[in-house]
């Protein structure tokens, strides 16, 4: 069998991501001919109002658009394109007003999936390139997004999985809204809420038996930048890089401690990450601490590759 094209969109609480991508599935290849992400913020007070907001779906409609236009450039057929919608519009009521809108735009339905369907995609991408390396199995992946963090463990195939609603936007909404720099008692509440939501993952997943603790998503590629020192974001720099809990500690703090406009001349930190870095960072150290990982494996691949994966399995 030839390469089959196909086209994987992500839709997620922050962000909107699009890849094109031809994968030959007999030699288990992937050829990226374009990947690219734009910040919407599609889950803007969803936590407090359980509903869309117009504004935000009109962002993500502009999106959509923006991506109808490069899949056709591509000639990707709508039986191999998937648009998977992710914690936002699971929580929301107007769903069907957001499904409606994308129907028309692209030409195919958004699937809602579940947050353990979300988990399995997010592994599936993740550990794809990790076979034959020397990165140890099993593999303790954990998809930090806006609105919830995904945890599934496993090897050669998923032993535990589980979504739980702790994210850089939810608890920015949550607990650091109206704060230039959060105080103590503010990032004491939002590590207790963080802890609450590790409780949960820790009932259905082992958050300490894996060899390897693998980080996917904005927040965790943004501070591995952060860390790194990089001029300005480097996707191949970023890729299986290794992240101490140290450096994340440092990282936090610096986040925790500076003001939007510091955290705005971070010159490898996207705009649209800027207001709700801290409250990621946080979640990430958080997790590291939890399971004990004294490093971690930073990953460009993610649920958007596990998509794609998933149009030709």
């Amino acid at each position: 069998m030839s390469s089959i094209r196909v086209a994987a969109v992500d839709c997620g609480t922050n962000s909107i991501r699009l890849l094109i991508a031809d994968i030959d599935p007999q030699a288990g290849r992937a050829v990226d001919l374009d990947r690219r992400m734009l910040i919407v913020r599609l889950g803007q007070d969803v936590d407090r109002t359980g509903r869309l907001a117009p504004e935000a779906l009109e962002r993500t409609f502009a999106a959509c658009r923006e991506y109808a236009a490069v899949i056709a450039e591509y000639g990707v057929a709508p039986e191999r394109t998937r648009f998977v919608a992710t914690s936002a519009s699971r929580d929301a009521e107007n769903s069907a007003e957001f499904a409606k809108g994308v129907r028309e735009i692209l030409g195919v339905d958004p699937e809602v999936v579940s947050g353990d369907e979300e988990a399995q995609l997010s592994f599936a991408g993740a550990t794809k390139g990790l076979a034959g390396t020397s990165v140890a199995a099993p593999y303790l992946v954990f998809d930090l997004g806006g609105g919830s963090t995904e945890f599934v463990l496993g090897g050669e195939t998923v032993r535990a999985a589980r979504s739980v609603d702790i994210g850089s936007v939810r608890l920015t909404e949550r607990h650091f809204a109206g704060s230039d720099v959060p105080t103590s008692v503010q990032i004491a509440a939002a590590e207790a809420d963080i802890a609450q939501g590790l409780n949960l993952a820790a009932e259905a997943v082992p958050l300490t038996e894996a060899a390897t603790l693998v980080g996917l998503a904005g927040t965790v590629t943004s501070v591995a930048a952060i860390a790194l020192g990089l001029p300005e974001y480097q996707s191949a720099r970023i890729h299986h890089s290794r992240l101490s809990l140290t450096r994340v500690r440092e990282v936090t703090e610096q986040l925790l401690g500076a003001t939007h406009a510091e955290r705005a001349a971070i010159p490898s930190l996207h705009p649209g990450r800027v207001d709700v870095i801290g409250a990621g960072a946080l979640v990430l150290r958080s997790i590291m601490e939890r399971t004990g990982a004294a490093e971690l494996v930073v990953s460009e691949h993610d649920i958007l590759d596990g998509i794609a994966w998933s149009l030709v399995s």
